[in-house]
This record gives C-alpha cells, structure tokens and sequence, in this order.
C-alpha cells in the first residue's frame, strides 16, 4: 500500500501528474481523481477517474523528481549527474559531500547509490527546498546542512560541487578526500573551468575535464533526425587523490 502523504507519479496514456496521497482530487481533462483512494493502492496498480480514464500509480524515481520536483534553481542535468556517478564509481560503501545543493535534484541521485551524502547549501531558503525534495524521495541517508562547505569536517570518499569555485574549495576538498577519493565539479563556464584544473592540479594525481553534449533524436512521418535543442549543459572537471 502507498500510503497517505506520499509522493507517486500517475502515469496515463498521454498524461502524467506528480502529485502526493491523502486529502483532496486531482482535477484533469481526463478526469477526476481522489487522492485519499490513491493512498490505498499498491505501486502499478490501475486508478480510473470518474470518466473511465486510466492512471497507473508508480513510485517516483530520480529523474521523476528532476522533472516534476520543486525547483530553486536550474538543477544539473541527469546525463551530466550521470558522468559524476560514472566518473567517480560511486557506489554503496562510499561518503560523498556535495555543496551547491540547490533543488537537491542531484543529492537525490547521489543517496540512491551512496552509502552516505552530505550537503551543503548556503541558502537557508533553498537548502529548506531540498530538504522537503530528499524527503518526499524517501532518502534517510541524505542530509542537508545550511551554511558554507568550507566549514565541512570528516573524511569523505568523493566531494562534489555545483557552485563558484575558488581555490581554496580545491584545497579544502583535498583535506577531506580519502587516498584515492575523488573531487567532481561542474560549471556551465570554460573560464572557471580552467580555474579549478589550475587549482587543482598541483594538488591531485590525476585531473581531467569533459563535456557531455546529448542530442535527442526526433521522429515524424517525415523521417529521424537530432531535435534542434542544444547540447551543451556544461563542464565536469575530475580529480582523483
């Protein structure tokens, strides 16, 4: 059973609504639904409006969230959350500290596979966002600290940023890293791009920057072709210790 006060996606033929259990209808042009009847569904069952028409209730995943979630800000895109996760080789025994948390789209897929995340989020305001997101994911191992990253202490497997990076953030995230932990961070612009490989590069190993560029393929009864919407989000620069 779902339960009340959760979140589920109601997934039509050519709907879809975030949309969260209990009190109240959700009203389409499909239909009418009754929330508090949402509660008592199993997770792929079929839910009618009263006209007939068919949602089926599915738990909400990460990329759900970075669709429908509450925003505070332009999160990362998942392909670029994806070369963190690929890059670094997070897994379930890792500590990973993020800062820049915004939405907390991110963090929600960091706690989907890391053993721990914490997160820091200068804004009080936005840091409160996240945490309402990371709890409607049902995430307990994730949690979100409102203040500066540099105050961060512990040891961490993989320190990742998503914010203006100086180079005392490198030094720090060095001082935290286990041997063989890495750093990730993303920045929409080359200048501060180079800037964090300049900081960086004394200090690790190994330190490499890329850029994924996607394209979406569109199809019509005319043929396929890539969609014209552009491909670059921004930069992930990685270093290993």
């Amino acid at each position: 059973m779902i339960g009340p006060g959760k979140r589920v996606l109601l997934k039509g033929k050519d709907r879809h609504y975030f949309v969260r259990t209990g009190p109240g209808k959700l009203s389409t042009d499909k239909g009418t639904i009754d929330l508090e009847n949402v509660t008592q569904a199993e997770p792929g069952q079929l839910i009618a409006t009263h006209t007939g028409y068919d949602f089926r209730v599915l738990h909400p995943k990460a990329p759900d969230f970075f669709e429908h979630a509450r925003r505070s800000g332009a999160p990362m895109l998942p392909r670029d959350i994806g070369l963190v996760i690929a890059y670094t080789g997070m897994n379930r025994q890792d500590r990973v500290l993020d800062a820049g948390t915004g939405s907390g789209i991110a963090v929600i897929f960091f706690g989907g596979i890391a053993k721990e995340v914490v997160s820091y989020e200068s804004r009080p305001e936005f840091a409160e966002i996240a945490r309402q997101n990371i709890r409607e994911a049902g995430l307990d191992n994730v949690t979100v600290i409102s203040g500066d990253v540099l105050g961060a202490e512990g040891d961490y497997d993989i320190v990742h940023y998503d914010m203006t990076i100086s180079p005392e953030h490198i030094s720090h995230a060095f001082s935290l890293l286990r041997h063989g932990g890495y750093l990730a961070c993303y920045t929409p612009f080359i200048e501060y791009l180079c800037n964090v490989m300049d900081a960086a590069t004394p200090l690790f190993s190994d330190v490499r920057a890329v850029e994924c560029i996607e394209r979406e393929m569109s199809r019509t009864k005319r043929g396929t072709r890539p969609s014209t919407r552009i491909g670059h989000s921004g930069y992930l620069i990685f270093a290993r210790k």
